[in-house]
């Protein structure tokens, strides 16, 4: 039954997909000033909103382990599941993010990149968390999840500092298209198309999550079973 719930969420995340690029490509007006290379924000804006979301997993998973690491072992093991596969998730958001912005940015500014606020402090959000990853799977010994735990802690500070950059400075980056200055906003047709990729995107990103934390539980069963063989082998 899990699998076959698996496999029916993962049918509505391909329609929803389908959906939602018809929606960003074929009913979503055309922007007068950019043309049609504004689009990409269909699938930008998207992917930040995700990654920001699963470095929230990956934040609550965190402190979750650190709680609970002496007291409630098992609880622990599955934080630490859920701090992991949210940072790996994340990474792969944040990734697009880093990779869509600078084709935007290229053709709306004439350059790939420059070190403004909101570039500048993604990409160390980005590099935060690959560092995260990169300890994770080379380091060995007893604390390297609590390393990892505050690692990703200290990582998630930098998420509201990306998302209020452009409030608090100027910056290459557009200024916020919602809740920011007089004027800000989107066409309705816009916004709808934008609404539904959002939560095609969300549900790829869920979907995946669920993936992964189910892989990084069986690989702790499968360590907390050869550490059991290897003392009673041992005794």
């Amino acid at each position: 039954m899990k699998r076959i719930a698996i496999g029916l969420y993962a049918v509505a995340t391909v329609v929803l997909l389908v959906w939602g690029f018809y929606q960003a490509i074929y009913v979503a007006p055309l922007d007068v000033m950019q043309g049609e290379i504004y689009r990409i924000i269909y699938y930008h804006v998207p992917s930040a909103v995700v990654a920001f979301l699963f470095f929230a997993i990956s934040l609550a998973g965190s402190i979750g382990y650190l709680a609970w690491r002496k007291h409630q072992p098992e609880r622990a093991q599955v934080a630490d599941a859920w701090a992991l596969s949210g940072a790996e998730v994340g990474v792969v958001f944040c990734t697009v993010v880093l990779t869509t912005g600078p084709i935007w940015g290229r053709r709306a500014w004439g350059i790939w990149w420059t070190w403004d606020a909101r570039l500048t402090t993604t990409l160390v959000l980005w590099l935060i968390y690959v560092s995260y990853l990169l300890l994770r799977r080379f380091a060995a010994g007893p604390q390297v999840q609590t390393l990892a735990a505050v690692l990703g802690i200290f990582g998630a500070l930098d998420v509201p500092i990306v998302y209020m950059s452009n409030r608090w400075w100027r910056t290459q980056h557009p200024a916020p298209v919602f809740g920011g200055a007089p004027g800000s906003g989107m066409a309705p047709a816009m916004v709808h198309a934008l609404l539904w990729n959002m939560l095609a995107w969300m549900c790829w990103g869920v979907l995946i999550l669920i993936l992964r934390y189910n892989v990084v539980r069986k690989h702790q069963r499968n360590a907390a079973e050869e550490a059991r063989e290897a003392l009673e082998s041992n005794v």
